[in-house]
């Protein structure tokens, strides 16, 4: 796999890493990208974590017919998550696999409904992203994927929910608090 030429500058996203879908050779493009401390700490207060320690993709980039290209890669990550039990912190391992398809939108628009349809009315495949000014985002590519590896219940590793006891619930409850507020007027 030749090395890359890829460009990285500013498109409004936190992790940016564009590659210039001339200059994918036709054996396909293979790179490594990872995001600098400053990407991570902007992807953690972005996604509400306490830390990424790691952010790393692998990637590569082949041409797929006409005018389409297909990314693939494995994206691995390190992150710092709050338990929504303990409210403690703990580290985990994000790890997913990453497949797909960018097109330019006039190709986008022409791909037939029988080639997404499987047959039985869904599609084999989702219809490809966009490519924009020529340039494929891996970094943005990677910032999704992270996302979406994230567990929204972040539970510490033998964080158990524990009910009240039948005890505790005879504790004044804040309901009761305020009765006693109103009872006073």
């Amino acid at each position: 796999m030749p090395a890359s030429k890829a460009n990285s500058r500013p498109t409004g996203t936190i992790f940016t890493y564009r590659v210039n879908i001339e200059e994918v050779p036709e054996e396909g493009l293979g790179l490594t990208i990872s995001a600098d401390a400053a990407t991570r700490r902007a992807l953690a207060a972005a996604y509400r974590l306490a830390a990424i320690d790691e952010l790393e993709a692998d990637f590569h980039v082949a041409q797929r017919g006409l005018a389409v290209f297909n990314v693939s890669g494995t994206l691995r990550a390190r992150v710092t998550q709050i338990c929504v039990l303990s409210l403690e912190p703990f580290d985990t391992d994000v790890v997913q696999e990453i497949d797909v398809d960018f097109g330019q939108p006039p190709a986008r628009a022409a791909v037939p409904a029988a080639t997404l349809l499987g047959g039985r009315g869904t599609p084999e495949r989702d219809p490809p992203d966009a490519i924009v000014d020529g340039m494929i985002d891996v970094g943005a590519l990677a910032a999704e994927f992270l996302a979406l590896g994230l567990d929204p219940y972040p539970k510490k590793p033998g964080a158990e929910f524990a009910p009240l006891t039948v005890a505790e619930e005879k504790n004044e409850r804040p309901f009761d608090v305020l009765k006693k507020l109103t009872d006073r007027s």
